[in-house]
C-alpha cells in the first residue's frame, strides 16, 4: 500500500491525512434571497410565497391551490423532518452552566444586545446549527415538490405536488432552487384554513410574489459539512437500488404508531434531542414478515404484538422476514396520516434504508429513513457495498445531459435514449444520484434531473467518510492482504471475527478482532495498530477493523449468492428460521460448524433448547445440516436469518 499523504480536500485540517479528523471537511454553499419566505394573507385570500436562491437559475411556478388542509399538513410533515434530531444525547450540563453565565452577562443588554449576544455564542458553541442546507424545491413539468433532510442525518423527505392539485400559473420555469424554511414561514403555514383562498408561488425575485415590506437580498454563506451531504445523497440514492415492495391502509400505521405512543416509546418529536424512555429489555425493532399470497404482518419488539395489514396481499415471489429500526421516526408521518388514501413500503433488507411513500390525493410525501438514528459505522460500511464506486464519467455525463433536457424519466425510457445498455444506464444513473446531480423519485419510479446545489460537488469528497475508510477499501481491494482467521458465532451474543492483514508496504502483520451483534452492530472492536492502541474507539475505527468488517460483508454478500447453488463447499454456515401460529412464534437455529451441528428451538422470548451433533466427516455435516432446512422449509418455516 502507498505511503504518500494525499492532498487534504479544502476545508480539512491536514492531519486528518495521518488518521486523526481533526477538523470535519465542509462545503461552502452561497445563498441569497430577495426576501423571508412567508405566508401573506390579503383580503380574504393568502400566498405562499417563497424566495428562491438568488445565486441559481431562475425558478418560477406556483398556482392555486385546490385543497388548502392537505397542503398545509404536508408543509408541516415536511417541517418535523426538517428540525427533526433523534440522537441520544446524554444528560449534560455543560450547555446549561453555559446558559447561567450567559444570562449574567447579558442581564443589562437590551433585546436587541442579548439576541446578538445569544447568537456569538451559538456560533461559538454549536457552529453546526448554522450549517444545514436550506430545503431544495424543484419546479418540473408534472410535479413541483420539496425535499429535505433532517438534522441527525437519518430522515429524507420529498413532498411532491401534482400539477393537478393547482390551477397552475402560466408560463413556468422549470429548475430548482432552494427556500428558506423559517418559523416565520411555519407559523404561517398553520393558520392556512379551506375557506380562504390559497396560492403557492415559488419565484427568486420580489417582484413575481408582489409581497409589502421586503427587505434587501438576504445573504448568507454556509459551510455544510460533507458527512450531512454524503448522509443525504446517500439515503436519496438509496431508493434506487432493488427493493421489496408492500403498501399498507393508513389504519395500519396508525395501530402502530397507537402502541408506540402508548407505551412510552415514542415521544412527540421536537427540535432537538430526543430522549424516550426505552424499554427494560428486549430489541426495539419491527420485523415484517412477508409471505406471498397473505398480507404482511407488523410485529413490533420486544412486545411481540402482531399487527396484521388491512391493504392487500403480499405480491413477492418468495417468503421474507425483515427487521427494520428508528421506529420512532415513523412519528414524522402523522400529521399527514389522516389525509393518506394508501401507504407504500419499499424496504431494502434488515438494518438498511426503507422508504414510506403516503398517498393523498395529488400529494406524495416519501419519508426515506437509514438503518439506523444514528448509522452505526459496521452498518454504514455494509450499505456502502451495495452502491456502485466505479463512475463510468462519459455515461454518466450523457444520461445527466439526456435528464437536463427531458426533465424525467424511467431507466428503461433513458437507456434507450442514450444508447446505453440496461445495466450501464443504470450504474451511471445511481452515480448521478451520488453526485448530486440525479434524483430518483421513488413515488413515481422515475428519474429526475435536480442539481443538489448551484456549483458541482466534487465526488471524491463524497467517496469515502474519511482517509480511514479510503485506506480499508484500498486493503480490500488487494487480493489475500485481507483474511480471516478464526471466525466464531456465540448464540445470543453474535459473531466473532478475527482478521489477519498484511501490509507489504509496512512489514507489519494486524491483527483485528470484532464482535458484532445479531443486529450487525459492533459490541466489541480491538486492534493491534499503533492508532488503536492511541485513541481506541474515540477518534473512530482505524482502517484495519474498517477492512476486516468489509471484507467479512462481501464475504457474506457471496454466501448469500451461493446459498443453495453450491451446497458441496459449505463448511461454516447459520440459519435462522421462524413460523408464527397461535400460541407465538416458534425459532429455529440451526449452526454448521464443520464437523459439528448445533440446533437451538423454542418459543421467541422463552429458553430455547439446544442439541448438538458431532458427525466422523464434514460431508455428513453437512448432509444433515440440509436436511433439516429442507425439512423446515417444507413444513412453512420463513428464512429470518438477515433479520
Amino acid at each position: 500500500m502507498s505511503t504518500e499523504t494525499p492532498a487534504s480536500p479544502e476545508g480539512t485540517d491536514p492531519r486528518a491525512a495521518e488518521g486523526d479528523d481533526v477538523v470535519a471537511p465542509r462545503t461552502d454553499v452561497e445563498l441569497g434571497y430577495a426576501g423571508a419566505s412567508q405566508v401573506v394573507a390579503d383580503a380574504g385570500a393568502a400566498t405562499v410565497a417563497l424566495f428562491g436562491n438568488v445565486h441559481r437559475s431562475e425558478v418560477r411556478g406556483g398556482g392555486k391551490i385546490k385543497d388548502p388542509l392537505r397542503f398545509r399538513e404536508a408543509l408541516s410533515a415536511l417541517h418535523d423532518v426538517v428540525q427533526s434530531d433523534f440522537r441520544y444525547v446524554p444528560k449534560d450540563r455543560t450547555a446549561y452552566l453555559a446558559y447561567t453565565r450567559l444570562k449574567k452577562a447579558s442581564a443589562g443588554l437590551d433585546l436587541w444586545e442579548a439576541q446578538r449576544a445569544y447568537v456569538d455564542w451559538l456560533q461559538r458553541n454549536d457552529p453546526l446549527a448554522f450549517a444545514l442546507l436550506d430545503p431544495i424545491v424543484s419546479v418540473h413539468p408534472d410535479e413541483i415538490f420539496f425535499e429535505v433532510f433532517s438534522k441527525d442525518e437519518g430522515s429524507y423527505a420529498k413532498l411532491g405536488v401534482d400539477l393537478s392539485a393547482l390551477e397552475p400559473d402560466p408560463s413556468p420555469i422549470f429548475g430548482t432552487t432552494n427556500i428558506d424554511f423559517s418559523d416565520e414561514l411555519f407559523g404561517g403555514v398553520q393558520r392556512m384554513r379551506s375557506y380562504r383562498e390559497t396560492r403557492l408561488a415559488v419565484a427568486s425575485h420580489a417582484v413575481a410574489l408582489t409581497t409589502t415590506g421586503v427587505p434587501e437580498v438576504l445573504e448568507k454563506k454556509v459551510r455544510v459539512p460533507d458527512a450531512w451531504l454524503r448522509g443525504f445523497l446517500q439515503v436519496q440514492s438509496a431508493g434506487t437500488l432493488p427493493r421489496t415492495a408492500f403498501r399498507l391502509a393508513p389504519i395500519d400505521l396508525y395501530n402502530v404508531l397507537r402502541h408506540l405512543r402508548l407505551n412510552a416509546d415514542v415521544p412527540t418529536p421536537t427540535p432537538g434531542a430526543a430522549k424516550s424512555a426505552k424499554p427494560k429489555r428486549g430489541g426495539r425493532g419491527m420485523r415484517i414478515e412477508l409471505v406471498p399470497g397473505e398480507a404482511p404482518r407488523l410485529v413490533l419488539e420486544p412486545w411481540e404484538v402482531v399487527i396484521p395489514t388491512t391493504a392487500g396481499v403480499f405480491k413477492g415471489s418468495k417468503p421474507e422476514v425483515v427487521r427494520i429500526w428508528g421506529r420512532r421516526r415513523l412519528m414524522l408521518l402523522r400529521r399527514l396520516l389522516p389525509f393518506a388514501d394508501a401507504i407504500d413500503v419499499h424496504i431494502l433488507g434488515s438494518g438498511l434504508p426503507s422508504f414510506y411513500v403516503l398517498r393523498a390525493g395529488a400529494f406524495t410525501f416519501t419519508l426515506g429513513l437509514s438503518g439506523f438514528t444514528s448509522a452505526n459505522w459496521a452498518q454504514a460500511v455494509s450499505f456502502d457495498l451495495l452502491l456502485p464506486r466505479r463512475a463510468d464519467s462519459a455515461a454518466a455525463e450523457r444520461v445527466t445531459a439526456h435528464l437536463a433536457k427531458t426533465w424525467s424519466g424511467s431507466a428503461e425510457a433513458i437507456a434507450k435514449a442514450t444508447k446505453l445498455s440496461p445495466a450501464e444506464a443504470l450504474e451511471a444513473l445511481q452515480v448521478g444520484c451520488q453526485q448530486g446531480k440525479l434524483m430518483f423519485d421513488v413515488a413515481s419510479e422515475i428519474y429526475r434531473y435536480r442539481p443538489l446545489t448551484g456549483e458541482p460537488l466534487d465526488p471524491s469528497r463524497f467517496e469515502f467518510r474519511n482517509v480511514r475508510e479510503r485506506r480499508a477499501h484500498d486493503l480490500c481491494a488487494q487480493k489475500g492482504v485481507v483474511r480471516v482467521a478464526t471466525e466464531n458465532r456465540i448464540h445470543g451474543v453474535g459473531l466473532e471475527l478475527t482478521g489477519k492483514i498484511t501490509v507489504a508496504a509496512e512489514k507489519r502483520e494486524y491483527r483485528p478482532e470484532l464482535l458484532l451483534d445479531d443486529e450487525g452492530r459492533v459490541k466489541k472492536a480491538e486492534c493491534t495498530c499503533a492508532f488503536f492502541r492511541k485513541h481506541q474507539l474515540k477518534e473512530g475505527p482505524c482502517e484495519h477493523l474498517i477492512a476486516l468488517r468489509l471484507f467479512e460483508a462481501r464475504e457474506e454478500v457471496k454466501r448469500r449468492k451461493e446459498r443453495g447453488k453450491d451446497r458441496d463447499r459449505v463448511t461454516i454456515e447459520t440459519r435462522t428460521y421462524a413460523r408464527r401460529h397461535v400460541k407465538g412464534e416458534d425459532v429455529y437455529q440451526l449452526a454448521l460448524d464443520q464437523k459439528r451441528l448445533k440446533v437451538r428451538w423454542g418459543l421467541r422470548g422463552q429458553d430455547a433448547r439446544v442439541q448438538s451433533l458431532f458427525f466422523n466427516s464434514i460431508d455428513d455435516a453437512r448432509a444433515a445440516y440440509f436436511a433439516r432446512v429442507d425439512d423446515l422449509e417444507k413444513r412453512g418455516f420463513l428464512d429470518a436469518s438477515a433479520s
